[in-house]
């Protein structure tokens, strides 16, 4: 009995050492199995094999995987496997048991890109980890002791081939949970599978998809992203046209309350030398994110990239702003369908945002469309109208918009076929008059004024973004001007490049402006003339204090990007000018201006107030003796806030001036 009572007693020990080792105090190396992996007769490997410590396991798991074995598995011992950045390897399945945890090693990853686990030009992977989680420490990545990035991702593929990521949780990255981007220019990742995956708490994007052919991403859930933005759910954002989204599916997909877009696809980078992209999302899901589904593509001579996207069975519910938002994409471009989904209480808490928004930049120059709605259905309970067109561009009109959808509100249940008639009661400014641009061949500007005094020169236009200044100077005037460069809100800034190029085409100044600073600048004018100065203030704003000489903005018949601006500016209508255009509008829903024009004379012309969609000025006249100088006064709007803005002239010089006495002329050279 005593003998069989010792036994018993050596088994419970061996037992009890056992699991104090899988407990996570340490396994020792196995130097057996490990020689017989590497001589290849192991085909499937224990991590484990190579020591595990629950202080740090890299160096075990990068072991093992460098190990050339078909087959990896990583065994739950108890504790995570605490590790540093860690290299896949080709042609090796991966297998996490469940209840594993692959923990970021605290105080790593201090390279801005530095990843979790990363396979660069590699292919023939399998991470499947059902029950596994891979966990980052985003709280930290966003504190002092880190460089703020939003490149340290969970996984990282780069230019990689055949790679399945399956069942596995991928959670609170410096990044995002997974990116599908590029080690090799012109080589995209290709034949990638995601999988019943969960993408949880992420800094910057559940998934970024930057160059993909043959993807699928199938019952996957990617929630809860905050950080920097984008903030989405899934990002599809290649770099450059050389980059493609090919055969891009993702099905039975959830995307849930992420700060930023459900489903985002901003590809303005594509253009006509892209591979066609093939977009396909069926089944899907978009719940209570910033928006649900934002699509932005390029538009412009060029720029419309070729393919197709088809939204198929999609639900896109309870987001804060609109549902559907189609920016920028040309008519010309591919066709986009969507077939049997549903818009669910979007932006009920912001009455102004339609469920399903078209809209157009400023530097748009195409039609828009292209799109087609089959039995659709819209659930919404605010009375507004389902679509609209923020058009940002100053007159591209919107077409092809094609298709049904099934409006219910309040109880009723009302189909709805998109006809032009409809469109037109939605989108008012497809409706508005197309009017040539002025004709600036040959032309200089010259200043109206024969005589000013530098105080009735600067005023207070406050200008964001990239815009041109122009400052008329006699040859040997001494020059000097003050930019104030200002933040707006929270916006960083680096110092601004102010470069004046003379007439003749000459770099006179090549300076800066510092950040939230007057900056004074000065120069002896070589020649006689007018003097550009391009700028761009970015997302924060610029404006000139002081000037010796007068100046206007001009542009290329685009619209002039204004913020909070109030008071005067002017504009000169030549002598031959019969008809012309003013074109005013703010920015969404919230952000107005009111705008009151006033002729020559001083006499009213017209006057708007509370302008968010595109307003139009329309003037018909008779021809003048002389030119004319008309005025724009710029107010608060009463029933919103004030902040950006824009002006476009059309059919007149697009030039405006901060006060009459800066005004610059047109005269044929």
């Amino acid at each position: 009995m005593d003998g069989i009572r010792t036994a018993v007693m050596l088994v419970s020990a061996t037992a009890a050492l056992v699991a104090a080792n899988f407990a996570g105090a340490q396994t020792a190396v196995n130097q057996e199995k490990i020689d017989a992996v590497l001589a290849g007769k192991e085909k499937v490997a224990r991590a484990s094999w190579w020591g595990f410590s629950k202080e740090e396991a890299t160096a075990a798991l990068q072991a093992a995987i460098d190990s050339g074995a078909e087959k990896v598995i990583v065994e739950d011992l108890g504790a995570p496997w605490i590790v540093d950045k860690i290299a896949l390897a080709s042609n090796q399945e991966i297998v996490f048991e469940k209840g594993v945890v692959v923990e970021a090693k605290r105080g790593a990853f201090k390279g801005k890109g530095d990843c979790l686990f990363t396979a660069r030009l590699k292919e023939n992977i399998t991470l499947s980890g059902y029950g596994a989680t891979f966990r980052m420490h985003k709280a930290d990545y966003q504190g002092p002791d880190y460089d703020k990035a939003e490149w340290r991702h969970t996984l990282s593929l780069l230019s990689s081939k055949n790679v399945k990521v399956l069942g596995l949780t991928l959670a609170e990255s410096g990044g995002d949970g997974i990116y599908v981007g590029v080690g090799q220019a012109g080589v995209p990742c290709t034949d990638i599978v995601i999988k019943d995956v969960t993408c949880d708490k992420n800094h910057r994007q559940g998934i970024s998809v930057i160059s993909a052919r043959n993807l699928l991403i199938e019952n996957t859930i990617m929630r809860e992203t905050s950080g920097t933005p984008p903030m989405a759910g899934i990002d599809f954002e290649p770099n450059g046209p050389t980059e493609e989204l090919t055969n891009c599916v993702m099905r039975n997909c959830v995307s849930e309350n992420n700060q930023g877009d459900g489903y985002d696809f901003y590809i303005p980078t594509l253009n006509a030398t892209s591979a066609a992209v093939s977009i396909r999302l069926e089944g899907c899901k978009s719940i209570g994110n910033g928006r649900a589904l934002v699509f932005t593509t390029g538009n412009g001579p060029d720029a419309a990239v070729k393919g197709n996207a088809e939204f198929i069975d999609c639900t896109f519910e309870g987001s804060r702003g609109s549902g559907v938002i189609i920016n920028n994409k040309p008519a010309a471009g591919f066709p986009m369908r969507f077939a049997r989904c549903s818009v669910v209480n979007c932006g009920v808490e912001q009455p102004g945002q339609p469920p399903i928004l078209f809209a157009t930049q400023p530097d748009a120059s195409e039609p828009i469309g292209n799109v087609r709605f089959e039995d659709c259905t819209l659930v919404d309970p605010v009375e507004r109208q389902p679509m609209t067109l923020s058009d940002f561009s100053g007159g591209i009109p919107a077409i092809d918009i094609t298709g049904t959808l099934v409006l219910e509100r309040n109880g009723k249940r009302e189909v709805l076929e998109l006809t032009d008639e409809l469109l037109d009661k939605w989108m008012p400014s497809r409706k508005l008059k197309v009017i040539a641009p002025f004709d600036m061949t040959d032309v200089r500007l010259v200043p109206l004024a024969t005589n000013w005094k530098p105080e009735e020169l600067a005023g207070a236009m406050r200008l964001r973004n990239a815009f041109r200044l122009v400052l008329y100077a006699q040859q040997g005037d001494a020059v000097s001007f003050t930019m104030r460069y200002a933040q707006l809100g929270r916006y960083s800034g680096n110092p601004m490049p102010v470069k004046v190029t003379a007439p003749s085409g000459t770099v006179v100044l090549d300076a800066k402006g510092e950040f939230m600073k007057d900056t004074g600048y000065e120069f002896t004018a070589p020649e006689t003339g007018a003097y550009g100065i391009a700028l761009d203030s970015g997302a924060n704003t610029a404006q000139v204090t002081q000037t010796t000489n007068p100046y206007c903005v001009v542009t290329g018949g685009d619209p002039i990007h204004f913020l909070s601006t109030i008071g005067d500016v002017f504009f000169y209508v030549p002598a031959t000018v019969t008809e012309f255009g003013l074109k005013v509008f703010g920015e969404g829903s919230g952000e107005g201006v009111h705008a009151t024009l006033y002729d020559s004379q001083d006499q009213l012309v017209g006057d708007q107030d509370d302008i968010t969609q595109p307003h139009q000025f329309v003037v018909e006249r008779g021809a003048t003796a002389e030119g004319e100088v008309w005025r724009l006064h710029l107010a608060k709007p009463s029933g919103m806030a004030m902040e950006d803005f824009h002006v476009q002239l059309q059919g007149l010089p697009p030039v405006i001036a901060p006060t009459k006495a800066s005004l610059l002329i047109p005269k044929v050279q």
